[in-house]
């Protein structure tokens, strides 16, 4: 039987209501869950740098420049009762993303998705494109990815919020036309915002797929570094008459979260005219294109 849509939640975390040591922050997380597994989602997608929920109770004179290992650490503890939890409520969990140790013994952190499947399966995506503030050996000095994992089921990939912004990575993708692009972000102003969100939908209309992006709001007790976030969760479609035109499946308009307030997005997708489309269904589609044969010319030099 050939799947027709796929029931996921998109929750911009809010930093503010973390909690105050591991217990809490795993109950906020199973009552999120619960809520998601209640409204019928397969997957709940959680923001990047949820780990920024750690450093409420990080130990007294923690430096900026410790707070890298010292979250990746706490990643490292929280990640079984994060599997627990999936299987506890047995939908699956993109779990935001986290420092951790650089693989292959490189030195430093990279920033680290983890999307837990229900399946027992644990796919992970390093963040590519790095920020000027992921760079900077006085904060979070960062180590960039150098893969991006495509896994099975309803067909999906991992990018991490500047990620989405670069081009070159959907002509990649669109070679392997994954069916949902999960983009977890994390934003400091609506500048930030409409810059992630607005290439998101690009992205859509490119790849012929859908793609789903949510963002930290609020800013967590202890932060160094982030003490603004805004955002909103966002559903984003191809612009077909079958799917509505707008290239909008749904979408919660952004908050800073300093009231509070917490997007928590339930949204079906349409795999199955999606993967139509991409098919032949589509108005004007050329596939993906790659701009093979095509050359820039300086026009001017060529002028009479």
């Amino acid at each position: 039987m050939k799947m027709k849509s796929f029931r996921l939640a998109l929750c911009a975390y809010n930093l503010c209501s973390g909690g105050a040591s591991r217990d809490a922050f795993l109950a906020g997380i199973d009552a999120r869950m619960a809520r998601a597994k209640t409204d019928g989602a397969r997957l709940l997608v959680l923001p990047e740098y949820l780990s920024e929920a750690f450093l409420a109770w990080k130990p007294d004179g923690l430096l900026p420049t410790q707070e890298l290992g010292w979250m990746a650490a706490e990643a490292r503890a929280l990640l079984p009762h994060l599997n627990d939890l999936v299987a506890k409520h047995d939908i699956s969990l993109l779990a935001g993303s986290m420092p951790w140790p650089a693989p292959d013994g490189a030195d430093g952190h990279v920033n680290r998705a983890f999307a837990l499947l229900a399946d027992g399966r644990e796919i992970v995506h390093d963040k590519l494109a790095l920020t000027p503030f992921e760079m900077d050996p006085e904060t979070w000095l960062l180590t960039p990815g150098a893969q991006v994992p495509l896994f099975e089921g309803v067909r999906m990939a991992m990018l991490i919020c500047l990620d989405i912004e670069m081009p070159a990575l959907s002509c990649l993708i669109a070679r392997d036309a994954p069916d949902v692009l999960l983009v977890p972000s994390m934003t400091s102003s609506l500048a930030g915002y409409h810059r992630v969100f607005g290439c998101a939908k690009a992205r859509a209309v490119e790849l012929m797929g859908a793609v789903a992006v949510c963002g930290v709001v609020g800013a967590a007790p202890g932060t160094t570094q982030n003490d603004t976030n805004v955002s909103g969760a966002a559903l984003y479609l191809p612009c077909e008459p079958s799917l509505g035109y707008t290239g909008i499946g749904g979408e919660l308009q952004p908050v800073d979260g300093m009231a509070g307030d917490e997007p928590f997005l339930v949204v079906d997708v349409p795999v199955g005219e999606i993967r139509n489309l991409r098919a032949g269904g589509a108005e004007v589609w050329p596939g993906a294109w790659s701009a093979a044969g095509v050359s820039l010319r300086n026009a001017r030099k060529d002028a009479r």
